[in-house]
C-alpha cells in the first residue's frame, strides 16, 4: 500500500511539473542604481518562481551570476554584430568567448540573434539575419553545444493584419525573410519569438480587452472563436500568419509584453499594471493555450524586472519593472513566493464576458511607446490618427531644451524606425543646428504615433505648436 501511495504522488509530481508553464523576465540594465548580477539572481533562484531570464546582450557578469541557479538565461547578439557572424570562423569565436566559458553551469536556453532587426535594420542587416542565425548554430553544434537554441524576437510591426486572428498575415515584404527563418526553426525546433504588447493597441474602448478585464470580447467571424483578452487575439494573429505561409508547428515564445506602473497619463497605472501582468501569468500558467492554440504551451517573458532610470523618453520607459532597484515589488503580479506586493488584480475576463465599462471621454488614445533593450514594436493595428485639438498640429524641441537632451531624442526616435535620413548630410532636412534636427524626427514620431500629445513630452523636452514649421525643402509631416 505505501509503494503504491509513493508511486501515485510520484506521478501527481510528475503531471505537475508537466503542466508547469514558464514565467520569464526581461532583465534590463539601463540604471546606475541596480543591485549586483549575483544578488540578483540570488534573489530571483530564492524570491521569486521566476525561472527564465532574458538580457539585452552578453554581459559576463550577468551570464556568470546565474551558474548553478536552474534559471534558463537567453543571451542577445548586438545587432550590430550579425553582419560578421554570418562567417562560420566569427560565429565560433563569438561561442568560444561568450558561451562556452559558462556553459552548462549556466543554463542557457537561447541565443537570440538580435532584437527587432526586421522592425529597423537596414538592407544589409535584414539579409544578414538568417544566415547568421544558420552559421550561429552550426557552430554551435560544432564546439559541442547542441541544446541551445538560435532565435531572434520581432515586433509585432512585421504583421500586416491581427484582427480578426485568424486572419493576421505578415507584412508582404518581411515574408522572403520570415520563410526562410520559419524553416531554419522548424529544423532546429527553435521557438519564433514575438514581442505582443497589449499596452501599445490600447484605447479607451479597448482597456478591459487590452487588461484580461471583463469585456464584451471580440468575436472571430471566421472561426466563430471568441476572444476576452487582446494578448490571445494578438499571439492567434501571429500563428495564423505563420500558417498562411505553412508554419503553423513552429512554437511560438512572447519574448517581451508588459505594462507600465506609471507615467503621465492615467493608461500607466499600478492598478493597470497588476491587471495586465497579474493576470496574464495566471492565465500562462493555467495552460489553457488560445483560442486556435488551445493547450499549447510558449514561454511569456514580462518586460521588464527592474524600473531603469535611465532610460530616455517618456517617463513611462523607466516604470516597466515588476521590482524596484532595492528588490521590493513595485506591485503583487505574482511572481513573488510570499506573494507580498502592492495590488490586487481586478476581475479577470471569462469565457462569459460582462459589457466593458464606459471609456473615459478625456482618456488619452493611446499609449506612446517605450525603448527595451533593443528597439520597439509598431502596433500591427494602431489607433486611427487623432490630432489633438481637432486641428493640425507639430511637435518641435522647446526652446532651452540643452543640446543632451536633444541628442538623446534623435537617438531615441531614429532607434525606433523612424527614417532618420532627411537629417543627415545631404538631406532635405540637415541642419548643423542639433534643435533643428531634433525637432523634425521629434515631430515624425509624433505624428507616426497617433498624434497624441503625451508623444511629444520626450521628458518635458517637446511642445506641441499650430504653426508649421517646414522651411524651404524640409517638409514637416502633419
Amino acid at each position: 500500500m505505501a509503494t503504491t501511495k509513493l508511486l501515485l504522488s510520484l506521478l501527481l509530481l510528475i503531471q505537475l511539473a508537466a503542466t508547469a508553464f514558464a514565467i520569464g523576465v526581461n532583465y534590463g540594465t539601463l540604471a546606475d542604481n541596480l543591485p549586483p548580477p549575483a544578488q540578483v539572481a540570488n534573489f530571483l533562484k530564492t524570491q521569486t518562481n521566476i525561472d527564465k531570464v532574458k538580457i539585452f546582450d552578453a554581459n559576463p557578469d550577468i551570464i556568470k551570476a546565474f551558474a548553478n541557479t536552474n534559471i534558463s538565461l537567453t543571451i542577445t547578439i548586438p545587432n550590430g554584430e550579425i553582419p560578421s557572424l554570418t562567417k562560420l570562423r566569427a560565429a565560433r569565436r563569438w561561442v568560444v568567448d561568450h558561451v562556452k566559458p559558462f556553459y552548462p553551469q549556466t543554463k542557457i536556453n537561447y541565443i537570440a540573434m538580435g532584437n527587432e532587426v526586421l522592425h529597423w535594420g537596414d538592407d544589409n542587416l535584414k539579409n544578414s539575419l538568417v544566415p547568421a542565425m544558420r552559421t550561429f548554430h552550426n557552430a554551435l553544434v560544432r564546439e559541442g553545444i547542441k541544446d541551445v537554441k538560435v532565435s531572434t524576437p520581432h515586433s509585432l510591426g512585421i504583421m500586416l493584419s491581427s484582427e480578426p486572428p485568424s486572419q493576421g498575415r505578415f507584412r508582404p515584404e518581411v515574408i522572403p525573410l520570415l520563410t526562410p527563418m520559419l524553416g531554419f526553426l522548424r529544423q532546429t525546433k527553435g521557438p519564433f519569438m514575438v514581442n505582443p504588447y497589449p499596452y501599445f493597441g490600447w484605447s479607451p474602448e479597448k482597456e478591459n480587452y487590452a487588461l484580461f478585464k471583463p469585456n464584451k470580447g471580440v468575436h472571430d467571424q471566421f472561426t466563430g472563436k471568441s476572444y476576452t483578452n487582446m494578448f490571445d487575439g494578438l499571439m492567434d494573429a501571429v500563428y495564423s500568419a505563420a500558417k498562411a505561409v505553412g508554419f503553423g508547428d513552429v512554437d511560438l515564445v512572447a519574448a517581451e509584453t508588459g505594462w507600465p506602473s506609471s507615467c503621465e497619463f492615467p493608461v500607466c497605472s499600478v492598478q493597470n499594471a497588476v491587471d495586465y501582468n497579474g493576470h496574464l501569468i495566471k492565465h500562462v500558467e493555467s495552460g489553457k493555450g488560445t483560442p486556435l492554440m488551445p493547450n499549447r504551451k510558449f514561454d511569456t517573458y514580462i518586460f521588464a524586472l527592474f524600473n531603469e532610470n535611465q532610460k530616455p523618453g517618456p517617463l513611462a520607459e523607466k516604470n516597466w519593472g515588476l521590482f524596484k532597484p532595492d528588490m521590493t515589488p513595485v506591485y503583487n503580479a505574482g511572481v513573488m513566493r510570499n506573494q507580498q506586493g502592492g495590488a490586487t488584480p481586478g476581475p479577470t475576463a471569462t469565457t462569459a464576458p460582462q459589457p466593458a465599462t464606459p471609456a473615459t471621454p478625456a482618456a488619452p488614445a493611446g499609449p506612446a511607446k517605450p525603448v527595451k533593450g533593443g528597439k520597439k514594436p509598431k502596433p500591427a493595428t494602431p489607433a486611427a490618427p487623432v490630432a489633438a485639438g481637432g486641428g493640425k498640429k507639430w511637435c518641435v524641441a522647446k526652446p532651452g531644451a540643452t543640446n543632451q537632451a536633444l541628442q538623446a531624442n534623435i537617438d531615441y526616435v531614429c532607434g525606433k524606425g523612424v527614417d532618420c535620413k532627411p537629417i543627415q548630410p545631404g538631406g532635405t532636412c540637415f541642419d548643423n543646428d542639433v534643435k533643428a534636427r531634433a525637432s523634425y524626427l521629434m515631430n515624425a514620431y509624433y505624428q507616426a504615433n497617433g498624434r497624441h500629445d503625451f508623444n511629444c513630452d520626450f521628458s518635458k523636452t517637446g511642445q506641441l505648436t499650430s504653426a508649421d514649421p517646414s522651411h524651404g525643402s524640409c517638409k514637416y509631416n502633419a
